[in-house]
């Protein structure tokens, strides 16, 4: 980390981050878990898909640092991942960039500067070509990225994490919040939830949002059912809408992706370590929700946790990296291929 020479806003920043998320975790629940700065997850591939057919056998064993391979080592302090039309987009607070990189190649470019701190963000495609929807969590404000120019959608947000699309419009978790709030695509924000214990990574799929509760390992996810939350007369959602369990007992959660597998993807900490599990959801709302012991760990890492950034291809390649390195790595799960040969 040392390695980089940091502004001293970011540093800043990143300290302030710390020392918030901090005492937020240990003010709300209690535990004695690692805490993320404020870089970490991301978001979700095409995250409002229903699931698809791809099949996804047990792993005999996880993966290892060692069977990791490197998709790229030359941004500085990545963030937020996300995987569109064979391309990584991420953002990187260390130096206020948004880079797209070439999945297969590592190929990387400048996409746009401005971008501070941005945990996730959602790309799609528009009448411009490529449009990207980015939640800065250090402006509290909602960008939109059109043609390579930033244009400020919504602000006063409080500490945004997670983003999703839901119908016309977003649902972003607020950190800071302990909320999840709609924005329109001009700016109009809502509280739809409330209660929740420092919402970070977020996934709304065919009949379910998904929400990584980073400042409860009681609640580590939680789910509230899509229909509850569609249309556009939500009011005062959040005094009635409860979200109810999906997965305990996993230590500050982060980023959550759905996979073309159908399964939930979660990124958390196991100690200082960053650890990739997985769980299907399903199976877990019809049981009342599952333990952490049920959750299937996929990616086990030697990065400090937190991992930072998490998205998913089509293809089933795994993409994530830690705040603390330069470097982003992804796991081939859909071929199991690993740059070890460990059996």
């Amino acid at each position: 980390m040392t390695a980089f020479k940091l502004r001293p806003i970011i540093i800043g920043t990143l300290i302030v981050g710390l020392l918030s998320l901090a005492a937020l975790a240990a003010a709300q629940d209690g535990l004695p878990t690692k805490t993320p700065s404020p870089t970490p997850p991301a978001s979700t591939t095409e995250n409002t898909a229903p699931r698809q057919s791809v099949q996804s056998a047990p792993l005999e064993e996880p993966f290892i640092q060692a069977d990791l391979n490197i998709l790229s080592g030359n941004v500085q302090r990545p963030n937020g991942l996300f995987w569109h039309n064979g391309k990584v987009y991420a953002s990187c607070n260390g130096d206020w960039t948004l880079y797209e990189i070439d999945a297969e190649t590592g190929a990387t470019i400048t996409y746009l500067w401005g971008i501070r701190n941005a945990h996730t963000l959602y790309v799609e495609d528009d009448a411009t070509g490529v449009g990207l929807w980015v939640p800065d969590f250090q402006t509290n404000q909602l960008v939109h990225v059109v043609q390579r120019t930033m244009q400020t959608v919504a602000t006063g947000l409080n500490g945004p994490w997670g983003i999703a699309p839901l119908d016309d419009r977003f649902l972003i978790t607020n950190l800071l919040g302990n909320n999840i709030v709609s924005v329109t695509r001009d700016g109009a924000i809502e509280e739809v939830v409330g209660g929740l214990r420092s919402p970070a990574g977020l996934v709304v799929v065919d009949d379910a949002v998904y929400v990584a509760n980073n400042g409860s390992a009681r609640r580590a996810i939680e789910w509230i059912d899509r229909d509850s939350l569609s249309g556009s007369d939500v009011i005062n959602a959040s005094a009635v809408i409860t979200p109810q369990p999906l997965v305990s007992g996993l230590q500050n959660p982060t980023g959550l992706t759905m996979g073309p597998d159908g399964l939930l993807y979660v990124s958390y900490a196991l100690g200082t370590r960053g650890v990739i599990g997985r769980v299907d959801p399903v199976m877990c709302r019809e049981n009342g929700g599952c333990t952490n012991n049920e959750v299937e760990i996929v990616v086990y890492t030697d990065l400090a946790a937190p991992l930072a950034g998490l998205a998913i291809s089509p293809d089933m390649r795994l993409y994530t990296h830690t705040i603390f390195s330069p470097d982003i790595y992804f796991a081939d799960l859909g071929t199991d291929e690993r740059t070890t040969t460990r059996r």
